[in-house]
């Protein structure tokens, strides 16, 4: 049944060729340069991950704001997020810490239920809890 809400495009397109920087091209036509190299500024897929992490936490708080009428009060959300990688392979995060500030005239309760509900609305850091299921082929559908 249609709810008449738009849906956004979603999805992202990364390309590398043999020499120089990748890039990664979102399906909204947002580009952002991939960095590989340890010394080079720039977005690593790591950093990426990380980012939406970040980002989702942030915007969740403050529809949970919005959600709980208390827009008014809200200043800002500042996510944090930095991993810990495995030390035996495969390689991979382990660990997210994340640290959440809202800024806004909150008392301590009240700004523990906005994180609490941005963790609930956050669809990133919900899918790396769930163990998404990942299904790759060669493109070509094979």
């Amino acid at each position: 049944m249609a709810t008449g809400a738009k849906e956004r495009a979603t999805g992202a397109v990364a390309r590398v060729e043999r020499v120089g920087h990748g890039e990664v091209v979102s399906a909204t036509g947002a580009n952002i340069e991939l960095s590989s190299a340890l010394s080079t500024p720039g977005y690593s897929p790591v950093d990426l991950m990380y980012a939406a992490v970040a980002g989702c936490l942030a915007l969740s708080a403050r529809i949970a704001a919005s959600e709980m009428h208390l827009l008014d009060q809200f200043v800002e959300a500042k996510v944090s997020v930095t991993g810990r990688k495995a030390k035996e392979p495969p390689r991979r995060i382990t660990h997210f810490d994340i640290a959440i500030e809202i800024v806004g005239d909150f008392d301590h309760a009240t700004k523990h239920a906005l994180i609490e509900r941005a963790e609930q609305l956050c669809t990133v850091s919900n899918t790396f809890r769930d163990s998404p299921v990942f299904v790759v082929n060669g493109g070509d559908g094979t």
